[in-house]
């Protein structure tokens, strides 16, 4: 199991820095990380609507509908620089809560239409709400860390750092876990992550995000700005993972899926960038990045 997940891992992570440096060249449609996007909104969201109770599931096709749509939102700014005759959004971020919005709308109607007896319509509502939150508002963290700076180059290292640092957390705590782990950190939520495992993620989340920051000067504030990155977002990463595992645990449900081979499903393999991407996020957003 370890070695394939070492394996799958290592592929999942060449194909996401190929994606990113390929883009450089395609700014500012950046179509690759559009569909890449895209594809895990829409994957994630299928699996994440089946770990939901069957009473309040709601149809697959809304939920992954909505988790699209405000995916897509992200990169109106950039359709409407193409076509001025659009209306200008006054930030990169309203088109998206005009997008969730919608579809919140949207997942009212689909209940009202469709009503028949009491008792399941509000849950079922809140679960949509739930999914397109969860993975379209979150995932558009990620989405907007491309256009943090104009410089394609430094917006990817960025975006890179987002997500390669929570995932050399996942990493750093699986491996230290099971050399050193001793001490369980949460026996209900995920039995077998452990303090020690915990100390070993950071570690190595804080390494990574030290490497990449020589690449391009991201952090004015140098090596400990970037250990404190690291401290942060791959701690982020860890509650992202937990907060998956927590709906798992209430679903009943080991992974969410078995599509990818030693990890479960996709969903399990991005629920730590939604938590990580936000800090990354407001980390680089208020930061005054040198050069």
């Amino acid at each position: 199991m370890i070695r394939t997940r070492v394996v799958v891992g290592t592929a999942l992570a060449a194909a996401g820095a190929a994606v990113l440096v390929g883009d450089r060249h395609l700014a500012p449609w950046y179509p690759a990380f559009a569909g890449l996007l895209l594809f895990a909104g829409a994957v994630s969201a299928r699996e994440l609507v089946g770990l939901f109770p069957a009473a309040y599931r709601p149809p697959v096709l809304l939920a992954v509908a909505a988790v699209l749509v405000v995916t897509a939102a992200n990169w109106y700014p950039v359709v409407q620089g193409a076509a001025p005759a659009l209306p200008a959004a006054a930030s990169p971020w309203e088109p998206v809560l005009f997008a969730f919005a919608g579809v919140v709308i949207a997942a009212f109607l689909v209940e009202m239409a469709g009503y028949r007896e009491p008792g399941t319509a509000v849950p079922r509502l809140a679960m949509t709400v739930l999914a397109v939150a969860y993975l379209g508002l979150l995932g558009s963290f990620l989405a907007q860390i491309r256009w943090l700076d104009p410089d394609p180059g430094r917006s990817g290292l960025m975006l890179a750092l987002a997500i390669f640092v929570p995932k050399a957390a996942d990493v750093g705590a699986l491996f230290a876990g099971m050399a050193f782990g001793r001490h369980r950190m949460t026996p209900v939520l995920s039995p077998k992550k452990t303090w020690e495992g915990l100390a070993g993620g950071l570690v190595l989340a804080a390494l990574v995000a030290v490497g990449l920051g020589q690449v391009n000067p991201v952090f004015p504030g140098g090596v400990l700005e970037a250990i404190l990155f690291g401290v942060a977002v791959g701690g982020a990463g860890v509650l992202g993972d937990l907060a998956e595992s927590m709906v798992k645990r209430d679903g009943l449900a080991k992974d969410a899926a078995a599509s990818i081979p030693g990890f479960g499903g996709l969903l399990d393999v991005v629920d730590s960038l939604l938590f990580a991407a936000p800090v990354a996020y407001l980390w680089f957003r208020f930061s005054t990045p040198a050069g």
